[in-house]
């Protein structure tokens, strides 16, 4: 039996952070969630595979566009026409109505667990191999009970697969509002295979048994780096051992490369061209740079202009292949300004009394009545931070000139 492990489609959901970009590019990049997951479907076609698991969060939404779910249709006509079995859950983010998602009735389509009730099936491959998927579907964006502590534990000799939207229970209760389980649980229940869906971060908890998370399909933001994709499973069916096999399907990854600054950069244009360069040097594939400059401080005034410039970043990225973009620059200072104690202490109260979403937004009052962008930037945790870490820079960057005076 062959089957393939995908979960976090996200079909529809925005790429953030990207909305500077000319709208026919971020098109493009913004289309590499449904190309991924065309090309598992592709992957799942050529390689006859019994079984597709979808794990949870196929849509971003409970409401997906009229373009998204046709696609989603399309996609799954194409699987069952060659009697491929689909089993899906639904998730936190598409706990929507199964009638919205213009499907046709096929014993090749299943989703299980309705009412966030636990199903279990039983399915047979065209071989005659007999296996059962159990699992349960999101009714709400938040479940605090711990579903998986009622899934069935294996009884019999057929290949038993869990299926699950969930995240392993945290310390903090306020953290635990999508069905929170622990590891020893989801062992004790001895499945041959248990796909999970939720956590991004493709990750295998246990391989006997298989606990594994497969990620998503397509990084959105540069917190989803590197390669993406799914886990495609081969099964020995004398044995009953699985194999696992992870697939690259991301049309584009993100990246973070660091610039460590150790003097300033006197000329610009060096400056610029030691990017460039440190940016080409990791560009073996289409690539969403972010760019760490460490040291910050000891950058002019004008390259700091310079930098947060985003028009800059399509000049940075011009000798850069696969039609790869720098799209974010983050200024990371170190303290080179020689402080006691007492100094540094007292510093670190005034950025805490100073560095406040309250301040910031007393301090932007007016220009918060002359636009809804600045204040809506100011709800957001990101922007907020990014502020403070350029404050930082700015600040250790004229003292670091009076310092140098003062030598």
């Amino acid at each position: 039996m062959k089957f393939l492990h995908i979960a976090d489609v996200h079909l529809d959901s925005p790429f953030l952070g990207l909305s500077f970009l000319p709208s026919e590019l971020f098109g493009q990049i913004k289309n590499a969630i449904q190309l991924s997951f065309e090309k598992a479907v592709n992957f799942a076609i050529d390689n006859d595979v019994d079984l597709v698991l979808l794990a949870g969060d196929t849509f971003d939404s409970i409401h997906p566009t009229p373009q998204s779910k046709i696609f989603f249709a399309n996609q799954i006509k194409r699987l069952v026409d060659r009697q491929i079995q689909v089993v899906m859950v639904l998730g936190n983010h598409d706990y929507s109505q199964i009638d919205d998602l213009l499907l046709n009735e096929s014993p090749y389509f299943k989703i299980i667990g309705s009412n966030e009730q636990i199903e279990q099936v039983d399915f047979m491959t065209k071989s005659q191999y007999k296996y059962r998927v159990v699992g349960f579907s999101y009714q709400h964006n938040h479940i605090t009970e711990d579903i998986i502590a009622k899934y069935p534990p294996k009884s019999t000799s057929i290949y038993t697969i869990g299926l699950a939207h969930a995240g392993m229970k945290q310390s903090s209760v306020d953290q635990n509002n999508y069905a929170p389980f622990t590891l020893n649980e989801v062992k004790n229940l001895n499945y041959d295979y248990f796909a999970l869906g939720h956590i991004h971060l493709r990750q295998v908890l246990s391989q006997e048994p298989w606990i594994v998370y497969s990620g998503n399909l397509q990084g959105r933001h540069v917190n989803e780096k590197d390669a993406k994709g799914f886990y495609f499973g081969q099964v020995d069916e004398q044995s009953q051992n699985t194999q696992l096999q992870f697939i690259d399907v991301s049309p584009i990854v993100w990246q973070t490369v660091d610039l460590t600054l150790d003097e300033p950069f006197k000329s610009t244009t060096k400056l610029c061209t030691k990017i460039q360069n440190l940016l080409a040097d990791n560009n073996l594939r289409p690539t969403l740079f972010t760019l760490n400059i460490i040291g910050a401080e000891l950058l002019s005034d004008a390259q700091l202009d310079m930098l947060n410039d985003k028009s800059m970043y399509e000049e940075l990225s011009n000798n850069l292949q696969y039609h790869s973009l720098l799209v974010k620059v983050y200024y990371k200072h170190r303290d080179f300004i020689a402080l006691n104690a007492t100094d540094r202490a007292l510093f670190a109260k005034a950025a805490e009394e100073i560095l406040t979403a309250n301040h910031t937004c007393e301090l932007a009052s007016s220009l918060m009545k002359k636009s809804n962008i600045v204040t809506n930037n100011l709800q957001k945790e990101e922007y907020l931070s990014d502020i403070y870490e350029l404050a930082r820079v700015r600040l250790e960057q004229k003292l670091r000139g009076n310092n140098d005076e003062i030598n």
